[in-house]
């Protein structure tokens, strides 16, 4: 079977990543790495082995899959273009800036046959994996995400920055929709926002607390679940899962199980999902679809968190928009 022929779009921190796993993959040939900047182009394309071009026009029709790890603001812009000449496509999260266009992504990937894959690279973790894989049901989700400030990612607030990984990993644990959000949040180092914290409550009965700041002054990745007989808490960060149980028979009557994750690359394994659906030609473990309804909860979050500062301070309103 050949090979599929891949490019990276962006030559930043992730496209760098991306590259350096494709150009290992045994079932691609990374064609070339696309960006702007030259000179960055040509750094990151000699470090994977393959050679470096400006823009799109050079690569449609030479590649089969593609890498889009630009700026969210340009995911749309450089997506439709590759999807809509049957390039299939893994895109970074966000899926895009707004639900226009991520509905216009999805819709087009469809009627191409295209695959459409986004980068929740923490649904690949493998604590995270395992947390999932453990029976029961959710009573009570804890999620924290916190980093130090880093500038990188800023074009975006902390919602779409970071607090969309755990909204997508507790859509995909519960299985449904929130049936009512509540948030807060403030700007402090920019003028988007940078702490934010929301309470989603679902039809089942199920709460979800999800927390994440980039101005912490430790890392911190961490998801907690509550079932009834069971606590779940999985650090994401160190890949490792803590599971205890009540059981009568044991001392203290508890159940105490830890399970380490040592060596394990989530993009990896992402990487290597999105080249088996595009093999297959079966729907991606995190589709369009997906990485829409995340979207989708990030950016009621956001607005939320807008209208009620709006109304607390609405002479710094501007500043947190």
């Amino acid at each position: 079977m050949s090979k599929l022929r891949a490019a990276v779009i962006g030559a930043g921190y992730f496209g760098r990543l991306h590259a350096s796993k494709l150009a290992v993959h045994p079932d691609v040939e990374l064609v070339a790495v696309a960006d702007p900047d030259a000179t960055r182009a040509q750094s990151v394309a000699r470090d994977a082995g393959c050679r470096a071009v400006g823009g799109l026009g050079e690569l449609v029709g030479s590649i089969d899959i593609a890498s889009v790890a630009v700026p969210t603001e340009l995911h749309h812009a450089v997506a439709r273009p590759l999807i809509e000449a049957g390039v299939h496509v893994l895109i970074e999260k966000p899926i895009a800036r707004t639900l226009e266009q991520a509905d216009d992504l999805v819709r087009l990937a469809a009627e191409r046959g295209a695959v459409l894959a986004v980068g929740h690279q923490e649904r690949f973790n493998p604590a995270y994996v395992a947390l999932r894989a453990e029976p029961g049901q959710a009573l009570f989700i804890e999620a924290e995400r916190l980093t130090a400030f880093r500038g990188r990612g800023t074009d975006v607030d902390i919602v779409l920055d970071l607090m969309i990984h755990d909204l997508d990993l507790v859509l995909s644990l519960v299985g449904a929709e929130p049936v009512q959000v509540s948030a807060c949040g403030f700007s402090v180092f920019t003028d988007a926002l940078d702490i934010a914290n929301a309470r989603l409550d679902f039809a089942n009965g199920c709460v979800a607390n999800v927390s994440a700041s980039r101005i912490s002054q430790s890392p911190v990745r961490k998801m907690r679940v509550f079932q009834a007989d069971s606590y779940l808490s999985a650090d994401l960060q160190a890949a490792r899962l803590r599971c205890l149980r009540r059981s009568p028979d044991a001392p203290g009557g508890v159940v105490v199980q830890e399970h380490a994750y040592d060596g394990a690359d989530a993009l990896a394994v992402e990487i290597d999902a999105f080249v088996g659906s595009v093999r297959t030609r079966r729907t991606p473990p995190v589709d369009g679809e997906a990485g829409r309804r995340a979207l989708k909860l990030a950016l009621e979050i956001g607005s939320l968190v807008r209208a009620r500062l709006d109304r607390l301070f609405p002479r710094d309103a501007v500043s947190a928009a």
